[in-house]
């Protein structure tokens, strides 16, 4: 069964399995060349650092890029991928002002997914 980008497996008596591998896919398709790549966790150490001061932000087609692909991204984490939750909440934190180092994070992220 397909349902909201969710497929639901009832495969098995009594256990039920979702996949979103084709929303990642579709996701994936769509993202600039500049975000493939591997990275082996959703974030890095400095996952929560900010700029203050030189803060080079997106320009406004890189910033609602920026946006669309969170608000993907938080409805992937909140239903069928919890391990990348973390990172996708504080890049929700950036989505008025988003700036370079939010790019570079999003990218991380994008990139874990291609090969989790």
């Amino acid at each position: 069964h397909d349902y909201l980008g969710m497929t639901i497996y009832y495969s098995r008596r009594g256990k039920v399995t979702i996949s979103m591998s084709e929303y990642i896919e579709a996701m994936i398709a769509e993202m600039p060349d500049s975000m493939i790549g591997k990275a082996k966790t959703p974030a890095a150490s400095h996952l929560f650092e900010t700029r203050k001061h030189n803060v080079d932000h997106l320009d406004k087609e890189g910033a609602e890029r920026y946006h669309h692909m969170v608000a993907k991204l938080l409805f992937l984490s909140q239903h069928g991928r919890p391990d990348i939750r973390t990172a996708i909440s504080f890049l929700c934190t950036r989505v008025k002002a988003p700036d370079i180092d939010d790019e570079k994070k999003l990218k991380r992220v994008m990139k874990y997914l291609q090969h989790t």
